[in-house]
């Protein structure tokens, strides 16, 4: 390990016409010298030698003193990126980071690049696939965005200012066509690279410092009772419909993601004391673990599957047909279905918290843990859902009854 030390001095041989000398910082790396200017006067008998700083606590004193202290903590920082970088180093290779001599400049796309690429080795280790997905497509509007807007392939990293970041919102906003939220979502993303920049002083501020937006409030689609029973009661022609309504309606009765659906395994699902199952997991996207009790339509479906060959050759739970697929023949579904609403997964994983769950009386902490939410503010928006729904309701009941109460001879409702 290199030996290292600092010191301020004066050249008290060069004085100006004043008296004054020039404050200097001497570097001492494995017994070798550099000195940096550090164009600052100071009068020889303010000095303190032997402290190593001005005399005295008036303003001009207090504020050199912590001038230099700043200085120092930047050499020593200077030193341990030098240590970390684990190759050799002189008093020299210091100086010149120091006064930013022959610095590559870094490079937003690249440094994306490289985020990324770590990002993905840790795949299942510390990230979700979905997560480095999300990465890789903001790495791509990025990199667009700057093509369209500066007409060049990357630009240095210190060149990112707020004009920059409400630039590429509104490029997401409208050439790349995202929704309000999902333009934030990505912002969000871009704003990590950043936080990297800043941490590595590759940028002396923080642009997002006044960057200002909040997200929109998204009123999450369920399905209904009735709507529910519509679609488990239907029949199909042939096994591709059946299979991806199998498929939603497990979702809706488990409040799993398609992700969690297509990698569940038998080995996933544990019998109680009671006799009952639950599911024993963790959420692919958060990688939070969580216990679902099997209600009988679930375990229904997982027993009228557990022989299909897919699920013996891929040791999985139910067959499950690719995202694009089954979306497609979801909208299928719905038309035969008479459902006028989107059918997702995450509708299935809506229906599950609202309909399924907390209309029947389950307790929002449960629904929270079986949906394997970080915090219950997450669910408390389902809460909110049932609780205008239950108005809605009661607005309609209100109506009917009012014609009733208009007529005595119907008597009074107790």
């Amino acid at each position: 390990m290199n030996s290292f030390s600092t010191l301020f001095y004066l050249k008290d041989e060069r004085r100006d016409k004043n008296g004054k000398a020039g404050l200097y910082l001497r570097i001492t790396v494995d017994g070798r010298r550099t000195s940096i200017s550090l164009h600052r006067k100071i009068d020889p008998e303010k000095w303190d030698s032997r402290m190593n700083k001005l005399k005295g606590k008036t303003i001009e004193a207090e504020e050199l003193n912590r001038f230099m202290t700043t200085i120092r903590h930047k050499v020593n920082k200077i030193q341990h990126q030098l240590i970390e970088e684990g190759s050799p180093f002189t008093v020299h290779d210091v100086k010149d980071k120091y006064l930013g001599k022959n610095a590559k400049l870094k490079m937003l796309v690249k440094l994306f690049d490289e985020h990324n690429q770590q990002m993905k080795k840790l795949v299942g280790i510390e990230f979700a696939l979905g997560t480095y997905k999300r990465y890789h497509t903001t790495r791509s509007h990025v990199s667009e965005y700057i093509k369209s807007e500066y007409g060049k392939n990357d630009i240095p990293i210190k060149d990112v200012d707020l004009k920059f970041i409400k630039g590429l919102e509104y490029f997401l906003k409208v050439t790349k066509a995202c929704n309000h939220n999902s333009a934030l979502k990505y912002v969000n993303n871009f704003k990590k690279i950043i936080r990297i920049a800043v941490g590595n002083d590759w940028i002396s501020k923080d642009p997002f410092y006044n960057y200002k937006v909040q997200f929109k409030t998204v009123e999450r689609e369920f399905l209904t009772k009735e709507e529910l029973q519509r679609l488990i009661d239907k029949e199909f022609e042939g096994a591709r419909l059946g299979i991806v309504r199998d498929m939603f309606v497990l979702c809706c009765f488990t409040g799993l993601a398609y992700i969690d659906i297509q990698t569940l395994t038998p080995d996933e699902i544990l019998e109680n004391a009671e006799g009952g199952y639950y599911i024993k997991s963790k959420r692919s996207k958060t990688n939070t673990g969580f216990t679902i009790p099997l209600l009988p339509t679930a375990m229904a479906i997982i027993e009228k599957y557990k022989n299909h060959p897919k699920v013996v050759n891929k040791k999985c739970v139910i067959p499950v047909l690719s995202n694009q697929k089954s979306n497609a023949y979801l909208k299928e579904i719905a038309d035969r279905c008479d459902i006028k609403k989107n059918l997702t997964t995450h509708l299935a994983r809506h229906t599950f918290a609202t309909t399924v769950t907390l209309t029947n009386g389950v307790p929002i902490e449960t629904v929270s843990k079986m949906l394997g939410h970080k915090n219950l503010r997450t669910t408390q928006h389902y809460a909110k859902i049932i609780d205008s729904k239950v108005e809605e309701d009661m607005a309609i009941l209100r109506e009917k009854l009012a014609g009733m109460s208009s007529h005595k001879k119907t008597g009074s409702l107790k």
